[in-house]
């Protein structure tokens, strides 16, 4: 099918194998993007998706909304709205790839 590079879907079962998907793709020559940017450190060409960050810092603001004595049930419900881009430019030019530079500044982290 000359599939010319891999998009990986959002699942906690490939998350947890983010580094082995990374080499995996490397090793095959495949440029691949996933949604978390620890993939994207383990050598995958990017990452766009949610902050982990971000919905950590939620989750302690609802812990510790709940040890004051506020109940669960009555806090409002809350997602992450913050997003993570990340662009490996060491894979980038391994693949032969360039990345504009309109689209680095766009970058939260560009891996050099």
């Amino acid at each position: 099918m000359r599939v010319g590079a891999l998009v990986i879907g959002n699942d906690p079962f490939f998350t947890s194998q983010s580094a082995e998907l990374a080499a995996v793709a490397l090793r095959h020559g495949m440029p691949a993007a996933y949604n978390n940017r620890q993939f994207t450190s383990a050598g995958g060409l990017m990452s766009y998706g949610g902050s982990i960050i971000d919905a950590y810092r939620l989750a302690g603001s609802y812990t510790g909304r709940i040890l004051k004595g506020e109940k669960a049930a009555d806090l409002p419900v809350q997602r992450s709205t913050k997003v993570d881009f990340v662009i490996n430019l060491r894979t980038a030019k391994l693949f032969s790839l360039t990345i504009p530079m309109t689209l680095q500044a766009s970058a939260d982290e560009v891996i050099e």
